[in-house]
């Protein structure tokens, strides 16, 4: 077991999870020091090699690292026997299995609190725990489209579009996280464990978060704005002569700077422009007589010159361009490891800083079951009877 003496190390986590948005929250403990044991079902059972067939590709090895690796058949008794013999001393079970298989499998909250009553149980699943669709297998894609988020994602009558990376899968995952830590602190008064969870839908309409409140509030149903921000006005995407950037100039004051700084004196004096109400009602005469001004110069000398006036605005960059961004290096979103195979390479780095404490780096993605014989020797199981539960599949 790892010795490093991160804000979470006293708690063990039993990572269940598959995919996406189980990893994802059990790799923010798993950072931050948690010791992290990934059961998986011997690769007999279980002939997958990770998110679309390729364990040692750039997703699987970014959302696994930070674990051990035990390989246990939770399908036979004597697996599942190990399991609960792990339970007794654990903090945390995190799964994203359908509602109805932890109890096929016996690891339902009720059986888990029998063995310890301390026990948190995270769970996160497609759609809830129970109602008309918890059976119905969740995609991040289908909870994108359910949620809502779909509808108010493209440009104007461009028909639904997805968001570009897996939103409801890394949201649900990150609510998971927080509620894990919620109950681990809620314990400390308590002195008892809970379930807590949630699901991608959950997930998606919490994100909606000022467009949810507008239908619920006011009776408003957001349509696409495509690069528009919904009530923001103006900020979008403009032209410039070599490229787009964005530009968020809402509200009097900015209007006054960006207007200075394009010298644009017609557009600040034009009376449909005069106000912000006005800039409203004229979204599109705004933005286009703005893009006639941007249109002259390159991004980098509009973003100086801007920068330099006050007026909030950025480059527009490809993923590649994101990571040589001076500011980018300075903050080091880069997570370096050193994979037996890989050999050095970096991943996706914590969005979160502690002033004692950094993000637990260099231990890769296991490979599966790297680590039985060491978890299961500090249960007590001798050489023998660790080679006896391989010969027979249990691990």
């Amino acid at each position: 077991m790892s010795n490093y003496n991160g804000p979470l190390s006293r708690f063990t986590i039993l990572d269940l999870t598959r995919v996406r948005s189980g990893p994802t929250a059990v790799r923010h403990l798993a950072d931050w020091g948690a010791n992290v044991i990934k059961i998986e079902a011997p690769t007999a059972v279980d002939k997958s090699r990770g998110m679309g067939g390729a364990r040692n590709g750039p997703d699987y090895q970014n959302i696994h690292r930070n674990k051990r690796s035990l390989s246990l058949n939770l399908k036979e008794e004597e697996g599942v026997e190990i399991f609960k013999k792990l339970l007794v001393d654990a903090d945390v079970v995190v799964e994203n299995y359908r509602p109805d298989v932890k109890g096929r499998l016996g690891i339902d909250y009720r059986s888990l609190k029998a063995i310890n009553p301390k026990i948190i149980l995270a769970s996160i699943s497609g759609f809830g725990q129970g109602g008309p669709y918890a059976q119905h297998p969740g995609f991040d894609q289908i909870a994108q489209g359910m949620g809502g988020l779909m509808s108010v994602t493209g440009l104007p009558g461009q028909g639904p579009v997805r968001v570009g990376i897996p939103i409801a899968d890394l949201t649900a995952g990150n609510y998971t996280t927080i509620a894990i830590l919620i109950g681990l602190l809620e314990r400390e008064v308590s002195g008892e464990g809970q379930w807590v969870h949630t699901s991608l839908l959950e997930a998606m309409i919490a994100m909606l978060d000022f467009q949810a409140a507008r239908w619920l509030i006011a009776g408003d149903v957001a349509p696409q704005a495509g690069n528009n921000h919904p009530t923001s006005i103006p900020t979008g995407v403009f032209k410039t002569k070599d490229g787009h950037i964005n530009i968020a100039a809402a509200g009097d004051v900015m209007w006054d700077r960006l207007c200075d700084v394009l010298d644009a004196p017609d557009m600040h004096d034009h009376p449909n422009y005069a106000t912000g109400r006005a800039r409203s009602e004229n979204r599109n005469s705004v933005n286009a007589q703005i893009e006639e001004y941007t249109v002259t110069k390159s991004s980098a000398e509009w973003i100086d010159v801007m920068t330099e006036a006050g007026v909030p605005c950025g480059p527009i960059y490809s993923i590649d361009e994101v990571f040589s961004d001076p500011q980018v290096e300075h903050v080091n979103m880069q997570h370096p490891v050193r994979h037996p195979v890989l050999g050095e390479m970096n991943l996706v780095g914590q969005a979160i800083n502690f002033s004692r404490y950094k993000p637990k780096t260099g231990m890769p993605t296991p490979e599966s079951g790297e680590h039985t014989d060491d978890i299961l020797s500090e249960l007590k199981f001798d050489a023998d009877a660790i080679a006896d539960l391989r010969a027979r599949g249990i691990i």
